[in-house]
C-alpha cells in the first residue's frame, strides 16, 4: 500500500500556478505588477489592469484570463461602469467582495474625471472643454453642464444644471446661467449628453442652443459653444453652423 502511494505522488505534475487560477508561473517580466512597475500603466492592456485589481483567478483560469473574459461577458469597458453588484457576481470569479471593490473603483475613476477643473486646462478654444466633460458618455440619463471661464479661458467650475430630457419644454434659461451670474463669468460653454450613444444634434438641441445665445446677449454672457457627448465622440454646434447666429 505505502509503495503504491509513493508511486502515485511521484506520477503528480509538478505545481504548475496556472493551475490554481495564479500567474506564478509565468516569467516576471510578463506578470501585471511587475510589468506595470516596469513599463508604466499605459503599456498595459485592459486586461492586465484589472487582473491587478482582481488578484487571483480561479482554478484553471489565470486571473488575467478571468479579466478578459470580465470584460467581455459586460460588453467592454462601458458595461463595467454600469454593471451592478448583481450583475457582476454572475460572472464566473466574481464574488460579492471583487464586485464592491470593482464598483468602488470606477466611481473613483468617475470623480477623478471630475476633480479640480481648474489645474487641468485653460479653455481657449470649445473643444479644450471636451476632457472636464468625458465622463458624460457614461451615463444613462441626460444631463446638462456649464463650464463657467474667466476672461483668460481659466475654467472657474463645471457645473450640473439638469438631470433628465434637455430640451425647450424643460430648460429654465434662468437655471443654466444662474451660476455664472453669481460668479460674474463672462463665457461659459454648455454641454449634455445622448445616453444614447449618437452625439447628433436634435432640432430641439438647436432650438435650446438659440435661446441660450439670446439670452447670454442679454445678460452679457458669451456662449462659447454647445456640445453634444456621445460614446462616439462628440459635436459642436457652433463648429456645425446650428443654432449660433454671426
Amino acid at each position: 500500500m505505502r509503495r503504491a502511494i509513493r508511486e502515485a505522488a511521484r506520477a503528480q505534475p509538478p505545481y504548475d500556478g496556472d493551475r490554481l487560477g495564479t500567474i506564478k508561473s509565468w516569467p516576471v517580466a510578463e506578470r501585471p505588477r511587475e510589468k506595470l512597475e516596469r513599463l508604466g500603466p499605459e503599456q498595459l492592456s485592459h486586461a492586465e489592469l484589472l487582473a491587478i485589481l482582481l488578484r487571483v483567478g480561479r482554478p484553471g483560469e489565470p486571473v488575467v484570463q478571468l479579466a478578459q473574459r470580465l470584460i467581455v461577458s459586460l460588453g467592454g469597458l462601458t458595461g463595467l461602469v454600469h454593471a451592478s453588484t448583481e450583475e457582476l457576481t454572475k460572472i464566473d470569479g466574481i464574488g460579492v467582495v471583487k464586485a464592491i471593490e470593482l464598483r468602488a473603483m470606477v466611481e473613483l475613476a468617475r470623480r477623478l474625471m471630475t476633480l479640480a477643473p481648474e489645474q487641468r486646462v485653460n479653455v481657449t478654444r470649445p473643444e479644450h472643454a471636451v476632457p472636464l466633460l468625458q465622463d458624460m458618455q457614461f451615463l444613462t440619463r441626460e444631463h446638462l453642464r456649464t463650464v463657467l471661464l474667466n476672461t483668460k479661458g481659466g475654467v472657474l467650475s463645471v457645473t450640473t444644471v439638469y438631470e433628465g430630457s434637455v430640451d425647450r419644454a424643460t430648460v429654465r434659461i434662468a437655471e443654466v446661467f444662474r451660476e455664472a451670474v453669481r460668479r460674474d463669468c463672462p463665457r461659459i460653454i454648455v454641454a449634455h449628453n445622448h445616453p444614447s450613444g449618437d452625439p447628433t444634434p436634435s432640432h430641439e438641441d438647436v432650438g435650446v442652443t438659440e435661446d441660450l445665445c439670446e439670452a447670454g446677449k442679454l445678460l452679457g454672457i458669451e456662449v462659447l459653444d454647445h456640445l453634444i457627448i456621445g460614446r462616439s465622440g462628440y459635436v459642436s454646434l457652433r463648429q456645425q453652423g446650428l443654432g449660433f447666429r454671426g
